[in-house]
């Protein structure tokens, strides 16, 4: 099958986030009075936007504080989000060879979109990016598929010509809503039989596979 365009998710599948995003949500719940919890636990945590996350790291009875919680994370995390976040390994090469092959890439991210639009040229400055787009206020979070539609229509690529790329349930969701070929990546948040139970079409382990689903 030849595809001709590729939608990545971007914590837990280009950028390993893990640490800079559950430092910044403890210090959010610390500073409200709230326990903390360890890092692990945010596997389960991340994937469906800030304030779903707060919603399960507060958890029942605390929801008053909920606005608190995301300002407070969001301030913190625009000034640590870089302080420990780096690619996975294999990334930076397999986006260069996609570029080779002439596959568009494209990054549909939960990440408030000013920290998307901020954090995918600094970790990936040569890389042609043809569409990057975070969570923006007044639109639905993903596994909502306006934005992925949206990137469709903005590349003029037929959905079916696309690879949607993720590590959550949330982005197979995604992808099959917008009609992509979806891709799980066992590197990320969550597991592989997660992936599959939400319908990836391929798992890979390690981003050079995704090379192999291309059509030369």
């Amino acid at each position: 099958m030849r595809f001709d365009a590729a939608l990545f998710d971007l914590d837990g599948t280009l950028l390993d986030t893990l640490t800079d995003l559950s430092n910044s949500a403890n210090h959010a719940l610390a500073t409200l009075g709230r326990p903390t919890h360890p890092r692990e636990a945010y596997n389960r945590f991340l994937g469906q936007g800030v304030r779903q996350l707060f919603v399960d790291a507060l958890g029942p009875g605390h929801l008053h504080l909920l606005d608190e919680a995301v300002a407070t994370h969001l301030a913190y995390y625009a000034e640590h989000r870089l302080d420990t976040t780096r690619p996975f390994p294999g990334v930076t090469a397999m986006l260069a060879r996609l570029n080779q092959r002439g596959v568009q890439p494209g990054v549909l991210s939960n990440k408030p979109d000013a920290a998307a639009c901020e954090m995918v040229p600094h970790f990936f400055p040569d890389t042609p990016w043809a569409w990057v787009r975070g969570h923006r206020p007044g639109t639905a979070p993903k596994p909502d598929p306006h934005a992925a539609i949206e990137a469709i229509q903005t590349l003029s690529v037929p959905a079916e010509r696309w690879l949607y790329v993720g590590d959550t349930a949330v982005d197979m969701q995604t992808g099959k809503s917008a009609g992509m070929f979806t891709v799980g990546v066992s590197w990320g948040f969550r597991t592989a039989d997660e992936l599959q139970a939400n319908g990836a079409d391929a798992i890979i382990d390690e981003p050079g596979q995704l090379l192999d689903l291309i059509d030369v």
